[in-house]
């Protein structure tokens, strides 16, 4: 199975100047029941995740699983033969653009063996399939297309929500960029100061002297009248509280979007009025939905990629597709747990195990010094156990001393205390 040939045109996306109206009529063109056409909405879409606070919280998100790693075993134990194929670089693509899904509806992709023998994949443009009639088109703006029945190594995955969590953001984000304008054009007009020039109006060169010592001094505003005219500079009131409804209205939009993508506003802004305990609830929330998406890729890759890696020659049957458990203990942890169960559990701990949990290099020299430690506790107990067994004749009634103060005190009456 070789790399598929190119069966469409790829068209650059529209960027810049997007309007709410753009917006609606994306939305409305791809709801449309007789006619679905989601170019638009896919345009918007691309454009939309350049805002840095949405593309940040979408990494943030997709980072959770990404981050994990993901071993195929069979009965238990891992497949080295299936672990080596997704240890290749398509596989890490391949669950950053499942999850991917969830944001834009859908990702169909194509399945081949590269000249090296190693399995990767082609994405099919979203803007070029029809997911409602199974198609895929030449050109973007196709109404007919090949159909999805005509191809054996595709893979369809749909996400949760048919136009993806980006239909939720996009608004946000055009509001956002509209509102940074007006700041920024807000800011040009009213934050810097404006300078005021006059001159001699009798003087033929002074005039043009104003004008250039006005050019050599910066781009601020700048008013040049003939001296003896009148001139106002009516003040805007209340720049500061203008300046912070803007921002307050930025702030909006970056919350509303972390709440779409993450469920919450605490893991991403910095909150006067949140807690502690406030943010951990929220950051429970945000745990819980990278939970989901780890299912979902363990899903699409247990289920629906079944057939696809029996026909690229990987043998998953029998076997299944699990995260590997993550370490959360450090090594001082782990440490004061071994020393409890072997103290007071009395468990016996493998020395290699020992090595390896708490990371110490094993010395060369390991039989000889283990050999020397063992005689050494050998002794030990031997000397441990003579002390006992004095202490024991000591307090033996029936037995006569046999220890070293043996014959240093005289013997004491048999009938009791002395007589004076």
């Amino acid at each position: 199975m070789t790399r598929p040939q190119g069966t469409v045109i790829i068209t650059q996306p529209r960027r810049f100047g997007i309007t709410l109206d753009d917006y609606m009529l994306a939305i409305r063109s791809a709801e449309n029941v007789d006619l679905t056409q989601r170019t638009k909405l896919y345009d918007l879409y691309a454009e939309a995740v350049m805002d840095p606070h949405l593309f940040s919280v979408i990494q943030k998100r997709k980072s959770g699983t990404v981050g994990k790693r993901i071993e195929f075993r069979r009965n238990g134990v891992a497949d080295d033969r299936v672990n080596a194929q997704i240890a290749s670089p398509w596989f890490l693509r391949f669950v950053e653009d499942v999850i991917d899904s969830q944001f834009w509806g859908f990702t169909l992709v194509q399945f081949y063996i590269n000249e090296q023998g190693w399995i990767d994949y082609f994405l099919i443009p979203r803007k070029h399939v029809d997911p409602v009639l199974r198609l895929i088109k030449t050109r973007q703006t196709d109404i007919f297309g090949h159909s999805f029945d005509e191809y054996t190594d595709l893979v369809m995955i749909q996400g949760k929500e048919p136009l993806g969590i980006l239909a939720r953001t996009t608004p946000y984000v055009i509001y956002k960029r509209g509102t940074l304008g007006d700041w920024a054009q807000f800011s040009e007009i009213f934050g810097m100061p404006t300078r005021l020039y006059t001159y001699d109006s009798a003087d033929p060169g002074a005039r043009q002297e104003v004008l250039s010592a006005a050019e050599q001094q910066g781009g601020a505003n700048v008013f040049i009248c003939p001296d003896g005219t009148k001139l106002e500079f009516p003040e805007a009131g209340n720049k500061t509280g203008s300046s912070d409804l803007y921002a307050a209205l930025i702030d909006r939009c970056n919350a509303e979007m972390s709440k779409a993508v993450l469920g919450n506003t605490l893991t991403t802004e910095a909150s006067e009025t949140g807690t502690q305990a406030l943010g951990t609830v929220h950051s429970k929330v945000e745990e819980e939905l990278i939970r989901q998406d780890g299912l979902f890729v363990l899903n699409v890759l247990n289920y629906e990629m079944a057939d696809q890696f029996a026909a690229l020659g990987v043998n998953t049957s029998g076997g299944e597709f699990v995260f590997v458990e993550e370490e959360t203990m450090t090594t001082k942890e782990k440490a004061e747990v071994l020393s409890t169960a072997y103290n007071t559990f009395h468990l016996p701990i493998a020395d290699d195990y020992l090595y390896e949990t708490l990371k110490i290099e094993k010395q060369d020299n390991y039989d000889e010094l283990k050999r020397q430690q063992e005689e050494k506790s050998q002794a030990q107990t031997v000397l441990l156990n003579n002390i006992q067994n004095d202490g024991r004749q000591d307090t033996d009634p029936n037995k006569q001393p046999q220890n070293r103060l043996q014959g240093f005190f005289v013997n004491a009456p048999q009938d009791g205390a002395l007589k004076w």
